[in-house]
């Protein structure tokens, strides 16, 4: 297991931030100014204190290990004001302001502004895409277990008003109804024990992209189209590929899953998939014939076909379920029909679920099952990059400053995944070997490296 933290605490202003000794900033005082994700609230909580008793400073210098990460991104900037500007927005997406915007940035980082921060975001010459593909490629350098797999999914805002871009009364499965919100659609690489961003995209809704006016007072590029989200999807996995990334094989919801044209363009993209399909979704047990339902197709299924499958270890043991797999046809948009398998699945909570797979006839069930669960990497990161980064509090209305802020949130992500890849490299663990990105030894609830019990082990001075 990671080491624990110590919990003493410093006397000066930073009184009640947890220290930790595994990170070497240079001045002890600053050491305990900056702590990273949301232990901080639970520390005040264990100690009496209300979470608002006490905000968090970052230090005025930068942290060691953040300048050291971000030293690679300096090239993107023709200024010197701008390596400074990313180090001190990251320093506040990293703090524990539960406030992250420009103005509340101003007031806990040191040696910036928010009309520097301001500009950052919307003014200052830097390509938020560039800096994303270096990213990219930088996490790419870790090892890999060469399985992963490339989760899709989307997410939603809240927003009050009618200005922000891409805003409008829509549904959101964020909020699990109708509402007043952005959605982006996001692409995640995801092994069994790693996972890290990819790209996101805002989806531009008709509305908007047919507005003109409200095109020019949001700065929407030219060459931004309306896209259906399953489009967007398929372009965000067209810039992984190019990008190199590597995976196994391609998952989504059913959102996606239940889509025709996204499952025709990763059978042109020759893309293996699993994704989660709808009870209704049409498949055929002859290359001609009726379509029956897929929830009628697996409830002829015999019991003696099913059989019990688990497929990753939860905070509270095993997760596993019944699943049963038909070999049979799905029929595309255009009539022809695709082989495949359809996947039937009877979980613990009562519910039936079903996937699509175009692996082949010697594919193992287990597998194309371990990977459609994968899914919950990329909801993961949806709930921190929201609840302890700051995703969902940028402020602006422009599309430029709002991907900027989504790039500074996956780059904030990456610093903490990169972090705890390194601290395991110089960690003895006890008992039986163990690869670099399995869990940790003693972890009651299979804590893996880019998961939010790993990242409360991780601070900044």
């Amino acid at each position: 297991m990671l080491e624990k933290a110590d919990t003493s605490f410093n006397t000066g202003n930073a009184e009640g931030f947890r220290v930790f000794p595994n990170l070497h900033p240079p001045e002890a005082d600053d050491f305990a100014c900056l702590i990273l994700l949301c232990d901080f609230a639970e520390l005040l909580y264990n100690i009496g204190m209300k979470p608002t008793a006490c905000l968090p400073h970052a230090p005025a210098q930068p942290l060691p290990e953040l300048a050291d990460f971000l030293a690679p991104f300096r090239v993107h900037f023709a200024r010197r004001e701008g390596p400074h500007a990313l180090e001190r927005y990251l320093t506040g997406l990293l703090t524990e302001h539960p406030n992250k915007n420009c103005d509340t940035h101003a007031d806990v980082v040191p040696g910036t502004s928010e009309q520097r921060l301001q500009g950052f975001l919307t003014e200052m010459a830097w390509d938020h895409d560039d800096l994303n593909h270096q990213r990219v490629q930088r996490l790419r350098q870790l090892p890999t277990e060469g399985n992963a797999v490339l989760v899709f999914d989307d997410t939603g805002f809240a927003k009050q008003g009618r200005c922000s871009v891409g805003v409008q009364r829509q549904y959101s499965g964020t909020l699990g109804k109708r509402g007043n919100c952005q959605i982006t659609v996001n692409c995640h690489y995801a092994e069994k024990t790693l996972a890290w961003p990819v790209a996101t995209r805002l989806y531009l809704p008709q509305q908007w992209a047919d507005d003109p006016l409200r095109r020019a007072k949001a700065h929407v590029p030219d060459n931004v189209a309306f896209r259906t989200k399953p489009e967007i999807a398929l372009a965000l996995l067209d810039e992984a590929r190019a990008l190199g990334v590597p995976h196994a094989c391609v998952t989504a919801d059913a959102d996606y899953g239940d889509n025709p044209n996204f499952l025709d363009g990763l059978d042109k993209r020759q893309e293996r998939h699993v994704v989660a399909v709808r009870c209704d979704f049409a498949v055929t047990l002859a290359r001609a014939g009726a379509t029956p339902r897929t929830d009628v197709v697996i409830a002829a299924q015999p019991k003696r076909q099913w059989r019990t499958i688990r497929w990753r270890e939860g905070s509270k043991g095993w997760l596993g379920a019944r699943f049963v797999a038909v070999r049979c046809w799905r029929v595309r948009a255009d009539g022809q029909r695709r082989i495949g398998w359809l996947i039937g699945e009877d979980s613990r909570d009562g519910k039936r679920r079903y996937y699509w797979s175009n692996f082949g006839p010697g594919m193992a069930l287990a597998k194309m099952v371990e990977y459609a669960h994968r899914r919950h990497w990329v909801e993961q990161y949806h709930e921190e990059a929201k609840s302890l980064l700051g995703w969902d509090q940028y402020q602006g209305r422009l599309w430029s400053g709002f991907h900027r802020h989504a790039v500074s949130v996956m780059l904030a992500y990456s610093f903490l995944v990169w972090q705890e890849w390194e601290q395991r490299q110089h960690k003895r663990l006890r008992g039986r070997p163990r690869g670099p990105f399995s869990p940790s030894a003693g972890s009651s609830s299979g804590t893996v490296a880019g998961s939010a019990a790993a990242h409360q082990r991780v601070v900044a001075a």
